[in-house]
């Protein structure tokens, strides 16, 4: 049913009903957060908090430390914060003890009691220590950075998959951090209550402490079990779709670069779209047509960030594969941001270092700035001048699809493989691949079968290569070798 302000369709696509879902839940401030009003689900959901921001600033520009606060700030935003103030310190290297300074953490405390904010975010990743050193001072919840993208995918997460990522990734973060207090410190009584346990169980006992980390080692073991499990289905769905020989397009980017807005555009997949950071985590494939009848498979993969968190990376190990066994990578670039040439950065290399783990090559890349309707054209002209080989589309706007499009058929047929052959008449079945996943330049019918002289993907080329020689009179490059 449509509905005004919502639905754009009369019926809903699967990103609509998620987002539909999602601003449901939304956290609303000036709600009664009393949980006699409101039920416990409802006052997580609900209640707003008031954050301070706190930033050091080590290296690079001015305008790099405001743009990683401005990101920070849209960061918090996103996990459903208020953002009341920032601050940043100028140092040479983070304060050992209060990431900051005492100075600086007592300013930010005056900052806290006159603005009235209940949580200091830190932009970057403290340890245990400074964590607890500076919630001494300010008196009031502190995250890093870590935890609150960690907190991003956690609501965001919506397959069984994704979820058994982003708890291992929290738990990771939160097993060195656990703190205790009061009971926490206590002995628990070995066997029966009190020293009298019997032979072998008096003593001390252990603390609840030390139990609450051995549970959660033993979640996490349990956790990695489960996704290794689902690794091994989505390497088969992986193995299923290159062996088919048609050509494969990982779309990956900076977070909120507009990946799922593309993704919908080229093929119509209806994704989730929201002006939010990691507002998808979960990877879609989906094929469409390009304009040369060529079948290409996209997928979707979770947005980048600086400083990914590493237990997010370790997490999204066997998702982020999905990036080493594409034929091409278009690499989505924001074209409005302030430093898209940072967002290039960040992006390159988390893909590097997964591509390192793997042992395998990079694939190539197609870099596509988009949201080019919101620059100016002066703006736009020293892009250009950047980055010339790019693609420069708004999804939004409707721009620069088509020419998209060209380019991505003219990549994909440089990847294939120039194949002669001899193909007996009774492999009917691969001169029938041959016709949907490649190019016929010529064919002729002879009396040991049909010779083809065609363009065809890379792992259908392998496939043929058994015929490249009966008879074959070509150069050893195109009998079944091909280009690359």
């Amino acid at each position: 049913m449509k509905r005004s302000g919502g639905w754009t369709s009369a019926n809903p696509t699967v990103g609509e009903m998620q987002l539909d879902e999602r601003s449901s839940l939304r956290r609303v401030a000036g709600l009664s957060t009393e949980l006699t009003d409101i039920t416990e689900v409802e006052y997580r959901q609900l209640r707003l908090e008031r954050v301070v921001l706190v930033g050091v600033w080590t290296t690079g520009s001015a305008a790099q430390a405001d743009a990683s606060m401005t990101e920070l700030a849209a960061l918090a935003e996103t996990a459903g914060s208020e953002v009341l103030e920032g601050l940043i310190q100028r140092r040479d290297k983070p304060d050992p003890a209060t990431y900051i300074g005492s100075g600086k953490a007592e300013e930010l405390r005056a900052v806290v009691l006159e603005t009235g904010a209940d949580t200091v975010i830190c932009d970057g990743e403290l340890t245990p220590a400074q964590l607890t050193a500076l919630e001494k001072v300010v008196k009031v919840k502190v995250i890093d950075r870590t935890a609150l993208i960690l907190d991003i995918f956690a609501q965001h997460a919506t397959s069984r998959e994704g979820k058994a990522q982003v708890a291992l990734a929290q738990m990771e973060y939160m097993l060195p951090r656990l703190r205790g207090w009061g009971e926490s410190m206590s002995r628990q009584a070995g066997g029966r209550a009190g020293s009298n346990g019997g032979v072998g169980l008096r003593g001390p006992g252990e603390t609840k402490i030390e139990t609450d980390r051995r549970r959660i080692r033993e979640r996490m073991a349990k956790l990695r079990r489960e996704i290794r499990e689902m690794k091994t289905a989505r390497d088969t769905m992986r193995a299923r779709r290159t062996s088919s020989g048609i050509p494969s397009v990982a779309i990956v980017g900076y977070t909120n670069a507009g990946k799922s807005s593309l993704m919908n555009a080229l093929t119509g997949a209806g994704l989730l779209v929201q002006d939010a950071l990691f507002a998808t985590l979960d990877p879609t494939t989906r094929r469409a047509d390009l304009d040369d009848g060529r079948e290409v498979v996209f997928t979707d993969t979770v947005g980048f960030v600086r400083h990914l968190p590493t237990q997010l990376v370790e997490a999204f190990r066997s998702t982020l594969e999905e990036v080493t066994g594409a034929d091409l990578l278009l690499h989505v670039v924001d074209g409005a941001d302030a430093l898209p040439a940072e967002q290039i950065k960040a992006v390159r290399e988390v893909i590097t270092d997964v591509i390192k783990e793997q042992g395998t090559s990079a694939p190539p890349e197609l870099l596509v700035v988009n949201k080019i309707d919101a620059l100016d054209p002066m703006a736009l002209t020293r892009l250009r001048g950047q980055l010339p080989d790019a693609e420069y589309v708004s999804v939004r706007a409707g721009l620069g699809i088509d020419a998209l499009r060209d380019r991505l058929a003219e990549v994909l047929g440089g990847l294939d493989a120039e194949i002669s052959i001899l193909l007996p008449y009774s492999r009917g079945d691969l001169l029938a691949r041959i016709h949907a996943d490649g190019r016929i330049i010529d064919s002729t019918h002879e009396e040991g079968g049909t010779r083809v002289h065609a363009r065809v993907p890379h792992s259908l080329a392998a496939a043929l290569s058994e015929y490249a020689h009966a008879g074959g009179t070509g150069s050893p490059e195109t009998n079944g070798q091909g280009e690359g």
